[in-house]
């Protein structure tokens, strides 16, 4: 006669009760898992928020670049002495190169405050899982 099959759990509790395995809190696991989860949702909403913020500074960026050109265009005036435009090209040379470093800066701070936000939740849940290991060990 065929035997029937057993579920999952049910294997696992025979196999610990086979072995004289201490028994597992299952319900302790799980909430141990919920936590683990909320804690990595966390941590991947705070790496979203990061990356709207970066994609927002990098669209101001545009728009002011836009912004610039459009400046320059509307004051360009051909002719004059080779010296005039070189430091009208310089000058602008010189904005372009502000602006690059100031934004990339700006943008680094970014990305290092999200990433540094997303770590400390999970190094945070680390810590607390340990604690509730070490806790549910000392108990016994």
């Amino acid at each position: 006669m065929a035997q029937t099959p057993q579920n999952f759990t049910d294997m696992f509790k025979n196999l610990g009760e086979q072995l004289k395995l201490p028994q597992v809190d299952v319900a302790k696991i799980m909430e141990h898992h919920q936590k683990n989860l909320e804690a990595m949702t966390r941590s991947w909403q705070a790496m979203a928020s990061g990356a709207s913020e970066i994609a927002q500074k990098q669209r101001a960026i545009f728009e002011e670049t836009v912004k610039d050109v459009t400046e320059i265009v509307k004051e360009y005036k051909p002719g004059g002495s080779a010296q005039e435009i070189m430091a009208k090209q310089s000058e602008f040379a010189k904005k372009a190169m502000e602006a690059a470093i100031a934004n990339t800066r700006d943008i680094a701070e970014l990305v290092q405050k999200s990433s540094a936000e997303a770590f400390k939740i999970v190094q945070d849940r680390m810590k607390e899982s340990y604690e509730e290991i070490k806790a549910g060990v000392e108990k016994k």
